[in-house]
């Protein structure tokens, strides 16, 4: 589409502030999309800002979800289990034995969503893997943090929010009709317009796209499954910026004062 990928339009803002309540009102969007598919039991399995891209490059371009060559139906007596995933999007479910639904879905909203509140992603690699051990039991753990000054100003309602999404029990995790009825979505209007670091994060750091990418594309080793039975959505194409930064910053960065979920 004509408008581009979601978080490039953010990064393309320069000086101009991203707030809180566009991102509100983004989550919204994608939720509609989201509502759509779960209303009909179809799960899309591979919702990442790649997939969401703008009709048009004005400012009433439409946000779309795309590429749906991962979407299946799926019921309760009919859940799914071929592991279809890019990682830093997965949900724990879909890296274990178990089989999983559409609720995979919504731990991607939340990924999305707290990427979109600070530029950079909730789980990461810290080695050259794609997916290493750590960031696989991290995600398990639902073990993430929200760090300083990133998250200083975030209120307290958008980070609860992403605490029910990225609930490691799919049973406990928020459904799709919890959270377009969610008020920081319902009433994205009356979020408050804090200002946000996203654009900066997204922004600095450019020539480490390309190691970000090759680290998405390697061959992932530590899967559960073979290679060959694994359904794997690379970046090698993608101009992606969002995913260099915890694993490139955590150790300048330091841990003390940063809250820490464990969302089991």
């Amino acid at each position: 589409m004509e408008g581009g990928e979601l978080f490039s339009r953010i990064q393309a803002r320069g000086d101009q502030a991203f707030t809180e309540r566009e991102a509100a009102q983004i989550m919204r969007d994608i939720g509609t999309a989201i509502d759509y598919l779960h209303d009909m039991n179809i799960a899309h399995r591979d919702v990442k800002p790649e997939n969401l891209l703008y009709t048009n490059s004005d400012s009433n371009g439409v946000l779309k979800l795309t590429d749906f060559g991962f979407a299946k139906e799926t019921t309760l007596h009919n859940p799914l289990q071929t592991p279809c995933y890019t990682p830093y999007y997965v949900a724990p479910e879909v890296l274990g034995p178990e089989k999983y639904d559409k609720s995979c879905d919504m731990w991607s909203l939340g990924v999305i969503m707290y990427i979109l509140l600070c530029g950079f992603p909730p789980f990461y690699s810290n080695t050259g893997q794609a997916i290493s051990p750590g960031m696989k039991r991290r995600i398990r753990m639902g073990q993430y943090e929200y760090p300083n000054p990133e998250w200083a100003d975030v209120s307290e309602e958008a980070k609860q929010l992403i605490n029910q999404l990225l609930k490691t029990d799919p049973n406990e995790r928020m459904t799709i009709t919890q959270f377009m009825n969610h008020p920081w979505i319902n009433q994205s209007m009356a979020v408050p317009p804090t200002p946000l670091h996203t654009t900066r994060v997204l922004t600095e750091d450019r020539e480490l796209w390309d190691d970000v990418k090759e680290e998405m594309t390697s061959a992932l080793a530590t899967m559960r499954v073979d290679y060959d039975q694994v359904k794997i959505k690379d970046l090698d194409t993608s101009s992606n910026p969002l995913l260099n930064k915890r694993r490139k910053k955590a150790a300048a960065r330091g841990k003390s004062g940063s809250p820490v979920c464990n969302n089991q």
